[in-house]
């Protein structure tokens, strides 16, 4: 017995009348009449009774019905969740991200996708950007919003870029540099620096020291916190010049002046393409519309920056 059976027989038990019922399924009421008798010797038990006149529900084929419809429904929705998975409409994102490069858009891009897809169960990780990719390449997240490292080709994953973040100075708005359009490498010789600690971003890390190694100096590193929230508090505090990327400066608070030449760290989607499941896909093709309408990033203001550099 399978569930066209059941069917048949929810048919006829509904219609009380196997003809109404084989023009309700469109089918000969022979193989209706068939398709009863064959439930009844699977179950062993009249379910319905038949007379030239009527056709009756027996208690048995009561319970039938009652049981058919239950099940039928459940196997439709789950015919139903099987398509929307299919379709990324429905599963689990298990997302790793970098927290200050993603603030400016993460949460208003997984408001979209909420809405787009509410049925997707998402988990966020905030890591390193060594961790995320680790844990990507061993399947306990599907994707990851974060920086290349130095093992990154090793891992096998695939990536896109997002953005390439310039790198430049923080200084409070009422610093006496905060009016500069930009400034040169070489002016950060012999100023104490505020750059993030390379166990929590060795690229941002590397990328500063490369661009002071070119300028011909060794940088004077005054404080290499783990945040960069920490990073632009001693800056606030008169600490020294932190050297941060465009997209984490919050304009009412400090300015950010771009260092020349430039140098930027790139901020990349990372996955692995054996576990690329539904919905990774329309999480990608959303971040891809997002970049192409440049909805990911508003760059940051300097507003009153007139002096060049």
């Amino acid at each position: 017995m399978d569930l066209r059976h059941l069917r048949y027989f929810q048919a006829v038990a509904e219609e009380l009348s196997f003809s109404r019922a084989a023009r309700r399924l469109r089918i000969a009421q022979p193989a209706l009449s068939r398709a009863v008798r064959e439930v009844e010797a699977v179950l062993g038990a009249t379910v319905l009774e038949r007379s030239r006149h009527h056709v009756r529900l027996t208690p048995a084929g009561a319970v039938l019905l009652k049981e058919t419809a239950l099940l039928l429904e459940r196997w439709e929705e789950s015919m139903r969740r099987v398509k929307r998975t299919a379709s990324g409409e429905e599963g689990e994102l298990r997302l790793g991200y970098i927290g200050p490069p993603t603030q400016p858009f993460l949460g208003r891009l997984l408001l979209e996708y909420r809405t787009l897809y509410p049925r997707v169960s998402i988990h966020l990780e905030e890591r390193t950007p060594e961790r995320v990719w680790e844990m990507v390449a061993k399947g306990r997240l599907s994707a990851a919003l974060t920086r290349p490292v130095e093992s990154h080709q090793a891992l096998g994953l695939k990536t896109i870029l997002l953005r390439e973040e310039r790198l430049g100075v923080a200084v409070p708005s009422s610093h006496p540099l905060s009016k500069r359009r930009s400034l040169p490498w070489k002016s950060l010789d012999h100023q104490p620096l505020i750059v993030l600690a390379r166990r929590e971003g060795m690229g941002l890390h590397d990328a500063v020291l490369a661009g002071c190694r070119q300028a011909g100096f060794i940088p004077k590193l005054a404080y290499t916190p783990s945040l960069i929230g920490t990073v632009l508090s001693y800056v606030e505090a008169g600490a020294g010049l932190g050297v941060v990327t465009d997209s984490v400066i919050a304009p009412s608070s400090h300015r950010f002046i771009p260092l020349t030449p430039t140098v930027a760290v790139p901020l990349v989607l990372v996955w692995q393409e054996d576990d690329d499941s539904p919905p990774v896909q329309r999480f990608r093709e959303l971040l891809l519309h997002w970049k192409a309408a440049k909805k990911l990033w508003s760059q940051p203001e300097n507003t009153g920056n007139t002096e060049r550099a």
